[in-house]
């Protein structure tokens, strides 16, 4: 099968990703093989491809927001039949036995496995995963739209609840990519009023054209006192910013999975009860809820299709703000 394998992290514009030839892997236990149709390119897989995020296996093939259909499966995966289109996510196992799992907080497992960056992910042909940690995809999504809703959509789903962001309130969101064009759709939904703060004007443009009240650059103080803010962007100087927007007793959720440095907080920013939370991975229960919600609504993701060859090119656009909504490898 084809395949973007990572053997040493780079940066994209060094091309760090080989597209190249490799065996397609057999399915056992219960394990099931996915023959992959699109897989979102996410931040994270940007973090791994230039070693923000410290290696676990090498070489490994990024990518964990999968759409596909199981080809094969292990003798003892019995959830699926052979044929079924399904999703595959960043979670790919957690040990179900240490007190995150038992307490249903399996996203903070400590054994958890992370489909392609401990494992290998959706970069490619056909991958392997845990056959309990699939989903079920809406019949309404087609591959290439159900693909960003599988890491962008569950994790900005999870930033809004972690905020507790209700009907009537005013939301921030720094940053505006995958997943803020997913998540603005779902506090529109819920009656939330939102403020996009991005740098880039086509993001800004995006933003209102979802429904965002206000949008303008994140140096900018936004037009009303916000009750919750989700910082997608991994800008550890817009904490202060975001802090400084708040209301007493506001939540700021950090959605990403590094950051860069946060400076030092006066106090005064985080006096009157504000909070500081960040999202960690999400648990399938988030995925199952997301993607009813999403059907419900319906989300509809704007997506920028590339082919599987050019991953190089997708997560260079990625990493210069270049994509409108959310970049997809598209496998055949």
């Amino acid at each position: 099968m084809k395949a973007c394998l990572l053997r040493s992290p780079d940066a994209v514009e060094k091309h760090p990703l080989e597209f190249a030839e490799v065996p397609v892997p057999a399915s056992s236990g219960d394990q099931v093989l996915v023959r992959v149709h699109a897989c979102g390119v996410c931040r994270t897989d940007l973090h791994v491809v230039e070693g923000e995020l410290p290696p676990r296996k090498s070489p490994v093939i990024p990518g964990h927001q999968v759409v596909g259909t199981i080809e094969q499966v292990g003798p003892s995966a019995a959830r699926f039949r052979v044929g079924a289109r399904v999703g595959v996510a960043w979670l790919h196992r957690t040990c179900g036995t240490c007190e995150f799992c038992r307490s249903g907080r399996e996203n903070l497992c400590d054994a958890a496995e992370f489909t392609g960056y401990t494992v290998d992910g959706g970069y490619a042909e056909y991958i392997l995963a845990s056959e309990a940690f699939l989903y079920p995809l809406p019949e309404d999504f087609g591959d290439l739209q159900a693909a960003p809703l599988l890491c962008a959509g569950i994790i900005g789903f999870r930033c809004l609840r972690i905020s507790g962001i209700q009907a009537g309130g005013t939301l921030g969101l720094y940053g505006f990519g995958a997943a803020a064009h997913v998540a603005i759709q779902v506090a529109r939904h819920w009656g939330v009023n939102v403020f996009a703060l991005t740098r880039d004007p086509r993001h800004q443009q995006l933003a209102r054209d979802l429904g965002a009240a206000w949008a303008g650059p994140a140096t900018q103080e936004p037009p009303d006192k916000l009750d919750a803010a989700i910082i997608f962007a991994p800008a550890g100087e817009l904490v202060p910013a975001a802090l400084n927007a708040l209301k007493k007793g506001g939540v700021v959720v950090l959605g990403g999975i590094h950051m860069s440095v946060i400076p030092a907080l006066d106090y005064r920013l985080v006096y009157d009860e504000r909070v500081i939370r960040s999202v960690a991975n999400n648990t399938r229960k988030d995925g199952e809820d997301f993607l009813r919600t999403a059907a419900e609504i319906p989300i509809r993701p704007q997506v920028q299709i590339f082919p599987l060859r050019e991953a190089n090119a997708a997560l260079d656009a990625l990493k210069h703000d270049a994509i409108q909504g959310a970049a997809v490898l598209q496998a055949i």
